[in-house]
C-alpha cells in the first residue's frame, strides 16, 4: 500500500479529468486513472470496515490484497516507463521518490502512536509497543508478527498499536529486490537489442511461482505464513505482469473488457463478505481479491466509462484514495487507543473513531505528505530526499528506543493510592507478602471468607500488575518445559522426589501450565514425584484441533508422543489433565469437545491409568492485569460475575465428558480461584490473573495446599 500511494501521486496529474471512455492509456503513462484512484479508496474502506467490526464483512482484510496489486502495478509501470524512455534506471532516484513520499508521513504517525501509548495504554503494553515502533520504522514489522502468530504467549495478547504496519514492510522488503531484477532484466534485453516486455514477465514468473507456491504450502497450517513476505510477494508481482502486458490488455475489445473489469470489482466485494477468516491466506483464498483487482486495472481503460470507472472514478472515492496512506497508518492507533481507554467498542462507536482518524490523515496528508514531496529541493536533489528518508526513519526508531529506555521499572512501586510492587523472575524488589497470601487468606469455607469479595484498594499487589505477564511458572532453570505452537516435541520437567512411590503426570494446554506451581508444591510438600508435559493452545487429546482455523498438526504429533511416553517407560500412577476449550476439527462445538476429551481419558483409564480432570478455570473477556493497572483505586471495576465466567472455556466440557466416567474425577477449585459472586481481581494481596483467563504464578503457588488436600484421598485410593 506505501509503494502504490507514493507511486501513483507521483504519477498522477492532480486536476485531470477521468480518461475518456475508449482512451488507453499505457503503463506508466501519467495520465491519471480514477478507477485506480477509486480501488485504492475500496482497498482501505474495505481494511477500516473489517476493523470497526461491521458486520456481514468478515473480511475486510482483503483490503491489503488489494493494496499489493495496486502497487505492483504502480510500480512496475513506472520503472518501465523510465527504462522503456532512457533505457535506464536510476535507483538513486527511485529510492529518493520513495523516501520524501512515504518516511515523514510513517515518523509522524510512528511518534504520534507513542504519545498514544503513554496516555491510553496500559503500562504493561509499552515495551513492547516500544520494539513494536522500532521494528515499523525500520520496516520489519512482519517478520515479528511473524514471530508472534507462533508464539502462544504472544498470539493471545493484545493486538499492537502499530501491527498495521507490518504490510508496509512487505512492500518495502519486495522493492528492495524487484528494481534490481528489473534493471537486470533491461540490460539483458539492451545487449540482445530486442523489447523486454518478455523478458520482465520471465523475471516476475521467477518471484510469483516459487512465492505462490509456498504461500498454497505453508498457509493451511502456519498463521505466520499470513505476514511474511515470501508468501506475499507474488500479489505485488500480479500486478507488476498487468503493468508489464497493459500495452496490449488496454487494446481489449469493450464488450471483453467491461464485463470482466466489472466482474473484478465484484471479485473484490464477495471476498471482503465471503471469506471467513485468514486462514488459507495469502494461498487460494487470496485469488479472489487479487485476481478481480488486477482485472479491474487490466481492462479499466478499454472499459472506459462503462466499466467501474463509472463508479470509482468519482469524487468522493477518488479524494479517500488520495489521502488513503495517511488514513492507513491513522486509523488503527486511534482505534486501538479508544478501546485501551474505553474498552471494547461496538460495530457503532468503532466507526465512529475509525471516521475521527480522517481528521489527522486529513492534515497529515496535506501538511507532510504534500509539503516534502512537491518541494523543488528535494525533488531536484535526490540525495538530499534520501538524507531526510533517512533522519526520519532514525528519528521515529530512536523515539521508540528512548520511550522503551525512559520506561518505569515496573520492579518498584507504581504511584498509586496503594504500594503495588513486582513480583516476577529477575525482579528485585518485591512487596512484603501480607500474612496469608492468596487464596490461603480464603481458609478452609472460600465461598464464605470475606477475602474473596472484590474491594476497591488493598494495601499492596503482588506481582505488579503492569509487569504480570511475565508472572509465569519458572519451571526448571536449565530448559523451558512448555512447549512452543510449532514444537511437537515433548519436554518433560519433573519435581518432587525422584524414587517417590507415587508418580504423578500433568498433562495439558496453557492452562495446565498455569498450575504448575501449585502442583510442584504440593508433590514437594507430599512426597509425590510429578512430571510435567504442556504445549501452548493443545489439549491433551487423540482428535486434532483448529489453531487459528488451520489445523493443529504440531498439537496432534505432540499429543501422540505424549501418549506413547505415558503409556511406555514414563507410565504414572495418576494423570491430571486439565484445559481450555479448542474447535475440534469438522466439528467444531462444545459437545464435539466433550465427547472426544471422554473418548481420550477413557483410553488411558482402559491403561490402567486413573485420571483426574482439574476444570478449567473462569475466563473473563477482559485482561484483569490491565485493568487493575489502570484501576489501582477501584479495583471492583475489574470483579466479573463468577457465572459468566465459570460458563466460558473448558469447564462446561469438562463437567459434560466427566460425569458418570469410571476411572475420572473432576476436581473443582474455582471456590479458591472465584469465591465471590464477583471474581475478585485480587484476592489475599496477590494478583489472580495475568491476563484474561491465566493464573499468575504467585496465586497459583497459593493453591498447593487446597490442591493437596482434593488429591490426598485419589492417591490413597490408588
Amino acid at each position: 500500500m506505501v509503494i502504490a500511494n507514493e507511486l501513483w501521486t507521483q504519477a498522477r496529474v492532480a486536476a485531470a479529468p477521468p480518461p475518456p471512455a475508449a482512451s488507453a492509456t499505457p503503463a506508466g503513462s501519467r495520465s491519471f486513472r480514477g478507477d485506480i484512484e477509486g480501488m485504492r479508496a475500496v482497498a482501505v474502506l474495505l481494511v477500516l470496515l473489517g476493523h470497526a467490526g461491521v458486520p456481514h464483512l468478515p473480511a475486510g482484510f482483503v483490503g491489503v490484497d488489494v493494496f499489493f496489486v495496486i502497487s505492483g502495478f504502480l510500480i512496475t509501470g513506472l520503472l518501465l516507463e523510465e527504462l522503456d524512455k532512457g533505457g535506464r534506471l536510476s535507483l538513486t532516484n527511485f529510492y529518493a521518490r520513495r523516501a520524501k513520499r512515504l518516511l515523514p508521513a510513517a515518523a509522524t504517525v510512528l511518534v504520534a502512536t507513542l504519545v498514544l501509548t503513554y496516555f491510553f495504554l496500559p503500562r504493561g503494553r509499552w515495551s513492547t509497543t516500544a520494539w513494536d515502533v522500532i521494528a515499523s520504522a525500520c520496516y520489519a514489522m512482519n517478520w515479528r508478527m511473524a514471530g508472534q502468530s507462533v508464539d502462544y504467549v504472544a498470539a493471545n495478547n493484545a493486538p499492537s498499536i502499530a501491527q498495521h504496519f507490518w504490510s508496509l514492510a512487505v512492500e518495502e522488503q519486495f522493492y528492495l529486490v524487484w528494481p534490481l531484477l528489473l534493471l537486470t532484466l533491461g540490460w539483458f534485453a539492451r545487449r540482445r537489442r530486442r523489447g523486454g516486455r518478455g523478458l520482465y514477465l520471465f523475471g516476475l514468473a521467477l518471484i510469483a511461482v516459487p512465492s505462490f507456491a509456498w504461500a498454497l504450502y505453508v498457509s493451511p497450517t502456519d498463521p505466520s505464513a499470513y505476514y511474511v513476505t515470501t508468501t506475499r510477494m507474488w500479489e505485488l508481482a500480479l500486478g507488476g505482469a498487468v503493468a508489464v502486458t497493459a500495452i496490449w490488455l488496454n487494446r481489449s475489445p469493450r464488450l471483453v473488457a467491461v464485463p470482466l473489469a466489472w466482474a473484478g470489482l465484484i471479485a473484490v466485494g464477495a471476498s471482503a463478505a465471503l471469506i471467513g477468516s485468514t486462514a488459507g491466506f495469502p494461498g487460494y483464498a487470496a485469488l479472489g481479491p487479487t485476481l478481480g483487482t488486477a482485472a479491474v486495472i487490466a481492462f479499466g481503460p478499454a472499459a472506459g466509462r462503462a466499466g467501474p470507472a463509472l463508479l470509482l472514478g468519482r469524487q468522493p472515492l477518488r479524494y479517500v484514495g488520495g489521502i488513503s496512506y495517511s488514513l492507513y497508518l491513522w486509523h488503527w492507533p486511534v482505534l486501538i487507543a479508544a478501546r485501551a481507554q474505553f474498552g471494547e467498542l461496538g460495530v457503532g462507536a468503532a466507526l465512529a473513531v475509525v471516521a475521527v482518524s480522517t481528521i489527522p490523515a486529513a492534515l497529515t496528508y496535506h501538511l507532510v505528505e504534500n509539503p516534502v514531496r512537491r518541494s523543488p529541493t528535494l525533488t531536484h536533489q535526490p540525495s538530499v530526499a534520501l538524507r531526510v528518508g533517512a533522519v526520519c526513519t532514525g528519528a521515529a526508531a530512536l523515539a521508540g528506543l528512548a520511550f522503551q529506555l525512559a520506561i518505569p521499572s515496573t520492579d518498584g512501586p507504581t504511584p498509586a493510592s496503594s504500594v503495588i510492587m513486582g513480583q516476577v523472575p529477575g525482579a528485585s524488589t518485591q512487596a512484603a507478602p501480607p500474612s496469608a497470601p492468596g487464596a490461603v487468606a480464603l481458609g478452609a469455607s472460600p465461598r464464605t471468607s470475606r477475602a474473596g469479595v472484590p474491594v476497591d484498594r488493598v494495601d499492596s499487589i503482588i506481582p505488579n500488575p503492569a509487569a504480570a505477564a511475565r508472572d509465569t511458572p519458572l519451571l526448571q532453570p536449565t530448559k523451558s518445559c512448555h512447549v512452543s505452537l510449532e514444537s511437537s516435541t515433548p519436554e518433560v520437567c519433573v519435581y518432587g522426589k525422584e524414587d517417590a512411590p507415587t508418580r504423578i503426570a500433568l498433562v495439558g494446554d496453557s492452562h495446565g501450565d498455569h498450575w504448575v506451581p501449585a502442583m510442584r508444591r504440593a508433590a514437594e510438600t507430599n512426597g509425590w514425584r510429578l512430571a510435567t508435559y504442556t504445549k501452548g493452545g493443545c489439549p491433551f487429546l487423540t482428535a486434532e484441533i483448529l489453531q487459528n482455523d488451520r489445523p493443529y498438526t504440531s498439537c496432534t504429533e505432540w499429543n501422540r508422543k505424549v501418549r506413547e511416553g505415558l503409556l511406555g517407560g514414563n507410565r504414572p500412577d495418576l494423570l491430571i489433565v486439565t484445559n481450555a476449550e479448542y474447535p475440534v476439527r469438522g466439528e467444531p462445538g462444545r459437545s464435539a469437545m466433550a465427547r472426544e476429551m471422554r473418548k481420550t481419558w477413557s483410553d488411558m483409564v482402559a491403561e490402567k491409568i486413573p485420571v483426574v480432570v482439574l476444570r478449567d478455570t473462569p475466563l473473563h473477556l477482559n485482561d484483569i492485569a490491565e485493568c487493575v493497572s489502570k484501576n489501582p483505586k477501584r479495583l471492583t471495576t475489574c470483579a466479573n460475575p463468577r457465572d459468566e465466567a465459570l460458563g466460558r472455556g473448558g469447564g462446561p466440557a469438562q463437567e459434560e465428558a466427566a460425569d458418570g466416567l469410571d476411572g475420572v474425577r473432576l476436581v473443582d477449585l474455582n471456590d479458591w480461584i472465584c469465591p465471590a459472586d464477583r471474581c475478585a481481581p485480587v484476592i489475599g494481596g496477590v494478583l489472580v490473573w495475568r491476563d484474561a483467563h491465566h493464573l499468575t504464578a504467585t496465586y497459583s503457588a497459593t493453591l498447593a495446599g487446597p490442591l493437596g488436600t482434593v488429591l490426598k484421598p485419589v492417591i490413597a485410593a490408588l
